[in-house]
C-alpha cells in the first residue's frame, strides 16, 4: 500500500485516479478547491488552493507518490507551469515519486518525429495557450528537475476528456512518447486511463520518462 496524494483529486482525471487507487487499498489524499460530488470511501479529501504552496506542502509531505492532475485552464490559466514546478519541488523534498497527467499534443507520430504540439494549425486558437502550457511540462520543466526526482508524464489518447466520453473497455495499451494510434489519435475512457495510471504507480518500472495510455480506434 502506498500513500498517494492527488492534486486536483476531484477533477476529471484526478477523481478517476483517486477512485482506482483507493479501490486497490492505497491510502489516498485528494487536494482540490471543490468538494467531490460523490466522495470515495476511505479517501481523505482536503479543500485547498493548488496555487498556494502552503496548501500543497502538508498534503505532499509524507506521501510516497504525488499525482499532479491539474488542467492548464480556468484557475490554472497563466500559473499552470509555476504550480507544477512547485509540486515537483515539494515532491522532491518529500522523496516522493511524481506522476503527471499530461496531454495528447505532447506525443509524437513516430519515433524521433516532432511532437504534435509543434503544429497547432488544426487546433482552435482559443486553446493554443493551454496546449502549449501542458506540453511545456514534458518538453522543458520536468527534464530540468533534479535527478533525485523520479517522475513519469502520462499522456492519454486524443479522444479523452469530458468533451469526448467513451465507454470503458477494462483494458489499455501502454506506449512511450509515440501515440498508440498516430493516424486517428486513438481513444481511452477515463476509467481505463486511471486503470493504466495506477498500474504504472504500482509496477514502478518507468522513471523520468514520457508514456501514453490509449486504445486504437
Amino acid at each position: 500500500m502506498s500513500r498517494i496524494t492527488v492534486i486536483g483529486g476531484t477533477g476529471y482525471a484526478g477523481s478517476a485516479i483517486v477512485e482506482q487507487a483507493a479501490g486497490r487499498g492505497h491510502q489516498v489524499t485528494a487536494l482540490s478547491n471543490s468538494a467531490p460530488e460523490v466522495p470515495v470511501p476511505s479517501v481523505n479529501y482536503v479543500m485547498g488552493d493548488a496555487t498556494d504552496a502552503a496548501a500543497l506542502a502538508p498534503v505532499i509531505a509524507g506521501a510516497d507518490v504525488v499525482v499532479a492532475a491539474l488542467a492548464p485552464r480556468g484557475p490554472m490559466t497563466g500559473v499552470f507551469r509555476a504550480v507544477n514546478r512547485t509540486i515537483a519541488e515539494l515532491a522532491d523534498q518529500a522523496g516522493a515519486r511524481l506522476f503527471v497527467v499530461g496531454g495528447y499534443s505532447s506525443l509524437r507520430p513516430a519515433p524521433g518525429a516532432d511532437r504534435f504540439v509543434t503544429d497547432l494549425s488544426d487546433v482552435p486558437a482559443a486553446v493554443h495557450d493551454e496546449v502549449l502550457a501542458g506540453a511545456a511540462l514534458i518538453i522543458e520543466d520536468l527534464p530540468a528537475t533534479p535527478d533525485s526526482l523520479d517522475w513519469v508524464f502520462v499522456s492519454p489518447a486524443f479522444r479523452f476528456g469530458a468533451h469526448a466520453p467513451s465507454e470503458p473497455l477494462g483494458r489499455y495499451q501502454l506506449g512511450d512518447d509515440v501515440a498508440i494510434d498516430p493516424k486517428t489519435g486513438g481513444v481511452i475512457a477515463v476509467a481505463d486511463y486511471a486503470l493504466g495510471f495506477v498500474d504504472l504507480i504500482e509496477k514502478n518500472q518507468h522513471h523520468r520518462t514520457h508514456v501514453n495510455l490509449g486504445n486504437p480506434t
